[in-house]
């Protein structure tokens, strides 16, 4: 079934769902937009975000926008999240795993909302024309060196193939008709770029998108292979095939129902300085030569909607939708494309940008899975798992507190991990110092480049029980509990004991007369067992 097939869908379920907040007061772009979406993170667990929509949006200058900004309406939380796309919190991996497998190809359309608005030619440079009609927010006010554009989806072509890519980048505001990006030369848009400089093209063509359905968002983000269109798996995760429209300037199709489209070339022959910027990492990034955008065209809806992201210190929305994004695409491609059936979670943790620490939760069927599962999910994507874990089925991998019990009880360093070289580095402040404005020797600092770290956190052998009180005796008292009306509980795994291989009968008989209150029996028995000190 189709489900939100625009942004204007998501802001009205969001809201019947009691999720997004109108903000009608006056708000500065520049210096209390985002601050305000801060403590939204800073402040409050997860399950309370919320998403807010900015309806009177002023800048450092006074000047006052008809266009409202929203923020957080992506991944504010993973129950947004799970909203947007139509299905539960614990059926998100599946459901990125079969829009993976099931793709549904973009529906090109004549006409849509995008093009309610052109601005072209003379016009991109009149006051308050270009990018200046769009309220960018400062993202880390007193630091960033401008507005950056954060939800903004680079659309781009393969020189070669003609292949379509979508991904998400950062975008400095450096003129009325130029936009830089931050790109990684490992990503997408970066190889389309350095294909087109080596063909001895003059550009690359580009559309910018921001406010379109939310699944191009969630497929932006995500380290889908190189040569799949994000477009088909967006429509599958939405239920029903994308409608795009061709751009105006550039040979290029986007979403009929966007916000906003920027269309332009990218210059091959020069690289500008770009940022420094707050970033995932929770560290300022520094200022790195990097390509830039030079505006043909921008389109939009009459009456449009900025949509951006908060990232910088984690947990944000970024690292929220990009933990999502990776967890269900890591999820496909070790469970069904790396034949590992007792596959069943992938986790990547907030506190490490979404994207540094991965637990990986399997039933173990033999000693090698482990390994493969370690092995493949460090090889998938250069810059992504610094450090890599597997546990076993009763141990949780999206809580951390589950995740170090079993690393400090079911594995020896000097057994169970590995460190493997040839890894890029993406924003990672300890692979090499600061100052530098090449991409390469922060990407891949040395002859060996960067390093991860894999840990095989299962068990090796079988293991006395847990010690908490099985489960029977743990779930009376939860009644009890609930009875005294007390706070409503949020259990960690494991919150039971269980046996995991090593428990005599003798013991699991006398574990049994304690709870019947004929423990003496087992003093007795006990007594009869005495040896003489010698």
């Amino acid at each position: 079934m189709a489900y939100l097939t625009n942004m204007r869908e998501h802001l009205k379920m969001l809201e019947e769902k009691g999720k997004l907040v109108r903000v009608k007061s006056q708000i500065n772009k520049d210096t209390e937009l985002m601050p305000f979406v801060r403590l939204n993170f800073r402040g409050l667990p997860e399950e309370e975000r919320k998403a807010f929509l900015f309806e009177n949006v002023v800048d450092a200058k006074g000047r006052k926008y008809d266009i409202p900004v929203a923020v957080g309406i992506v991944a504010g939380s993973r129950d947004i999240y799970a909203l947007s796309v139509g299905c539960s919190i614990e059926d998100l991996r599946e459901k990125w795993a079969d829009a993976l497998r099931n793709q549904l190809k973009p529906n090109l359309v004549s006409t849509g909302p995008v093009h309610d608005v052109v601005i072209m030619g003379d016009d991109l440079l009149r006051d308050g024309n270009g990018v200046e009609r769009i309220p960018i927010p400062i993202s880390t006010p007193g630091f960033d060196n401008a507005p950056y554009t954060t939800a903004t989806h680079w659309f781009s072509k393969d020189p070669e193939t003609g292949i379509r890519n979508v991904g998400n980048y950062r975008s400095q505001l450096k003129a009325k008709d130029r936009l830089g990006i931050f790109v990684h030369p490992t990503q997408h848009v970066y190889v389309h770029w350095d294909k087109a400089r080596k063909l001895g093209r003059k550009t690359l063509e580009a559309a910018l998108v921001i406010g379109g359905p939310p699944s191009i968002a969630y497929t932006a983000v995500a380290k889908i292979p190189f040569g799949i269109d994000e477009l088909a798996v967006s429509g599958a995760l939405m239920g029903e095939p994308i409608d795009v429209v061709k751009c105006k300037t550039i040979d290029m199709e986007v979403p009929a129902n966007a916000e906003i489209v920027i269309e332009g070339e990218m210059d091959t022959e020069y690289l500008e300085p770009e940022a420094p910027f707050g970033e995932f990492c929770g560290y300022m990034g520094d200022r790195v030569l990097n390509p830039y955008i030079k505006i043909k065209c921008i389109t939009m809806r009459k009456d449009a909607i900025y949509h951006a992201i908060t990232s910088q210190m984690p947990p944000s929305e970024s690292s929220k939708i990009r933990q999502i994004a990776y967890e269900g695409v890591y999820y496909k491609f070790l469970k069904y494309d790396c034949n590992i059936p007792g596959l069943m979670n992938v986790a990547f943790h907030e506190s490490a940008g979404g994207k540094n620490f991965i637990a990986i939760q399997m039933k173990k069927r033999n000693p090698a899975q482990p390994w493969q599962a370690l092995n493949a999910a460090v090889a998938l994507d250069p810059p992504t798992g610094k450090i890599l874990v597997v546990v076993d089925e009763d141990i949780d991998p999206t809580d951390l507190e589950s995740v170090i019990w079993a690393m400090s009880f079911r594995m020896q360093p000097h057994r169970d991990t590995r460190i493997t070289m040839g890894k890029a580095s993406m924003l990672d402040h300890s692979s090499a110092p600061p100052g530098t404005i090449t991409h390469d020797s922060l990407a891949f600092p040395s002859v060996q480049g960067t390093s991860a770290l894999l840990i095989d956190a299962t068990c090796k052998w079988p293991y006395p029980p847990v010690s908490l009180p099985k489960r029977e005796y743990m779930e009376r008292a939860l009644e009890l509990w609930e009875a005294e009306g007390l706070p409503k509980l949020k259990l960690r795994a494991p919150w039971f004991g269980y046996e995991l291989g090593y428990w005599s009968d003798e013991f699991a008989e006398e574990a049994e007369l304690a709870v019947r209150g004929e423990y003496y029996k087992t003093g007795a028995k006990l007594a009869e067992q005495r040896q003489r000190v010698r």
